[in-house]
């Protein structure tokens, strides 16, 4: 539609359509009974209500009846299906905590750059071959410019700040706005934060031009209700289920870190922060991965033996009965059965090729694969990107595992890696002027002491109540 001077302004129904084609395929992929829904839509009017209304339906389809997977949203609901096995408090004793955080920290951010021109879906094989085209297979340091020539496509964007040639700070990314986004979130609100207090944080520090997908949709609508600022719990549980495709893509996952080292060894407290900040947008699948990464990051600081434990753990922390827990116990026993990461990948991907780009289920399965074959941090984020698809986040995903797993033991090796960047973080967050990398970083060492105040509070209030109640015969 064209707006005059004086007309209110609608996202297009084109738009709308669009959006609900997606969302139906998906519903699809869920296993939800769609047939006939393409064709109704294809044949609604252009009239908003009716496209509403057909939205609602589409938001509350039944599942197939011999769907096998069980997947809530809820947490209560998602609790119930998680493994009653889980570990409830925390690990043990994390050594050198803080400079762990500082590790994790660092090393997703250089995963974050290394994988950023690659941001293209590449496959390992596509990967490889422009590597070996310009004689700089595996890959051992960021990306040159001379791979541009070899690769299947067109290099991101941000080559001409990301590629080594021109590396000179941290360029802006999701991935890193995100992880900032969570400090100070925790920061300003602490681990008992709300919905609310979250997309307040978003409207004020978060440019929507700098989103994609579900997290744009719900900065959206959430600006719209600022005209009118009635929008409860309940509402903004409808934003997620109506219009908003991609519920289950990594737009959440990409917030997990600041949890995980938040609440470093402390994996239960770690998936429920990860939970209420990924069902600001997300589903399923979409809030899964988030706990679980949120998960793996906080059980990584308990540096088990096997690296493989930390997933193990994670996945304890996701619904047992859900498609993500199948699939990624299947990528596990394909890892464990390899001789190398090359292998695993290659079992991986010919499963789950189609779970490409942002996709989760295929990502997180070369982020255990990493973990087990990689001889430190450096050569971790290396041989994450190396295997493709969502190359950035899952560089910076990984990073933060890697780094709270190896710690200040394998610090140095990011020395180099940091050096470029002159200590200049370039974010696109609104009102926050922090430049500094180091700085940053510092300020992610203290949200563990930041939780275990908070913590030490509540139980301080807990056990003063009880002591209120025995005194008044309750």
């Amino acid at each position: 539609m064209i707006a005059r001077r004086g007309e209110p302004m609608f996202v297009p129904i084109v738009i709308l359509r669009k959006h609900l084609t997606q969302i139906i395929n998906e519903k699809t992929e869920q296993g939800h009974v769609t047939d006939g829904l393409a064709d109704e839509l294809a044949a609604l009017p252009d009239s908003y209500d009716a496209v509403y209304a057909f939205a609602k339906r589409v938001a509350n389809l039944p599942l197939r009846a011999d769907w096998p997977y069980v997947e809530p949203s809820e947490f209560d609901e998602i609790v119930a299906e998680l493994d009653p096995t889980r570990p409830l408090g925390k690990l043990g004793t994390v050594s050198d905590r803080e400079a762990r955080v500082e590790t994790a920290f660092m090393a997703s951010v250089c995963g974050c750059v290394l994988g950023k021109p690659l941001e293209i879906n590449p496959t390992l094989a596509d990967v490889r071959k422009a590597l070996e085209a310009i004689g700089e297979w595996p890959m051992k340091a960021y990306v040159s410019e001379k791979i541009a020539p070899h690769l299947p496509r067109a290099m991101h964007h941000s080559w001409r700040e990301t590629t080594r040639e021109h590396i000179t700070y941290v360029a802006s990314d999701d991935d890193i706005n995100y992880t900032v986004l969570g400090m100070l979130n925790l920061e300003q609100h602490g681990i008992g934060f709300t919905k609310k207090q979250l997309k307040n944080l978003w409207l004020g520090q978060l440019p929507i031009s700098t989103t994609f997908g579900p997290e744009r949709t719900t900065l959206l609508k959430a600006g719209l209700d600022t005209y009118h600022g009635t929008a409860d719990e309940a509402t903004m549980r409808e934003w997620v289920t109506t219009f908003t495709p991609r519920e289950e893509f990594c737009g959440a996952l990409i917030r997990a870190d600041a949890y995980g080292y938040a609440c470093a060894g402390e994996p239960a407290l770690a998936a429920e922060l990860a939970w209420r900040d990924a069902s600001f947008t997300h589903r399923r699948t979409g809030i899964y991965g988030t706990m679980f990464i949120a998960a793996a990051i906080a059980a990584a600081f308990t540096q088990p033996k096997d690296p493989l434990d930390i997933f193990r753990t994670a996945l304890k922390f996701v619904p047992q009965r859900s498609r993500l827990c199948h699939i990624l116990n299947g990528c596990l026993e394909d890892i464990e059965s390899s001789r190398d990461w090359l292998t695993a990948y290659e079992k991986i991907h010919a499963k789950h090729f189609k779970w490409d780009h942002c996709r989760v289920f295929q990502e997180l399965g070369t982020v255990m694969n990493t973990l087990r074959f990689a001889e430190g941090i450096t050569d971790g984020i290396c041989k994450q990107v190396s295997q493709g698809n969502d190359t950035d986040s899952y560089g910076a995903t990984c990073g933060s595992i890697l780094g709270a797993y190896f710690g200040p033991a394998k610090r140095r090796e990011l020395d180099a890696w940091l050096k470029p960047f002159n200590d200049d973080l370039r974010t696109t967050l609104a009102q926050f002027y922090e430049r500094s990398l180091v700085a940053v970083a510092k300020r992610m060492t203290q949200l563990p002491a930041l939780v275990d105040k908070q913590q030490a509070e509540g139980v301080k209030q807990v056990a003063e109540q009880k002591a209120r109640d025995a005194g008044a015969g309750l």
